[in-house]
Parts: C-alpha cells; sequence; structure tokens
C-alpha cells in the first residue's frame, strides 16, 4: 500500500542558495543540515526542500527530453528501506508509471520515483534524518 501523506516537495532550483536565501528572507525555520547544495523548511507537518535541477532530474526524470518533466516532486517519507520497495512496488499495481527503482541514494536514504497518469512525479523515500509523527506527518528533519 502506497500510504496517503504528503511528506515533502521539492522544487528543481537553479541556484539554492538564492532560492535559501529568499525563504529565509519569509522567516521560514530551516532544518538542520540545509546549505546551498540541498536545503529543507519545515512547513506545518511537511518539508519544503530546494535541489538542484540538474540533480533532482537526474533522480526524478532520468533519459528524458528537457521540458518533459515539470520540475517539482510530491514525496511520501516511509519508516524503512524496505518500506520503500513495498510501496513502490503497490503504486505500480495500480497503474502508475515507473521513473526510477528503489534504490540507495548519495544523500544516504533510499528512494524511487513513479509518475501518476499525467506525469506528476512523486518519491517514496526512507532518510533516517526524517522523524515521522503517528500519521506519518513530518515532524522534525534533521
Amino acid at each position: 500500500m502506497v500510504p496517503a501523506r504528503l511528506s515533502v516537495v521539492t522544487l528543481a532550483a537553479g541556484s539554492v542558495g538564492e532560492l535559501r536565501a529568499f525563504y529565509g528572507r519569509l522567516g521560514w525555520p530551516e532544518v538542520p543540515g540545509s546549505g546551498d547544495r540541498w536545503a529543507g523548511f519545515l512547513l506545518g507537518g511537511a518539508v519544503l526542500a530546494l535541489y538542484p535541477e540538474q540533480s533532482l532530474a537526474a533522480e526524478a526524470a532520468p533519459g528524458e527530453t528537457a521540458g518533459a518533466w515539470r520540475g517539482v516532486t510530491l514525496a511520501i517519507n516511509v519508516d524503512s528501506r524496505a518500506a520503500v520497495d513495498e510501496a513502490y512496488a503497490s503504486a505500480l499495481d495500480a497503474g502508475a508509471r515507473a521513473v526510477a527503482e528503489p534504490q540507495e541514494r548519495p544523500w544516504g536514504g533510499r528512494s524511487a520515483y513513479f509518475a501518476d497518469p499525467e506525469g506528476n512525479r512523486w518519491e517514496i523515500a526512507y532518510a533516517a534524518v526524517a522523524e515521522l509523527g503517528p500519521r506519518g506527518e513530518v515532524v522534525g528533519f534533521g
């Protein structure tokens, strides 16, 4: 089963540093570990993440032509590495299109990507730094 939750919205950033500064000026609290290569802001139970455009495209749209992907991913954080694989298989069984098989990521977690029928990218991720509450909401990050 794919959990019914939204944990992270990731924006593909041309300049993580510039976007980070902008959201900082809004007064949004950064999560620990934020920097100019990746930044996150805890927003009422979910995380807004900023990730370099090229790096995010390599994960969420491997092999696709420029412009075919919208530059935004929605993430469902799960409690274990095994849960990534289970939820990914459930998504494919429900009619999702495979984008990136479950795999270990350079940032230390495990994730997979699928696309819904209109091409929106969903990531199923396990990240040890994501602290989830009883409803799957993000209560801490980092």
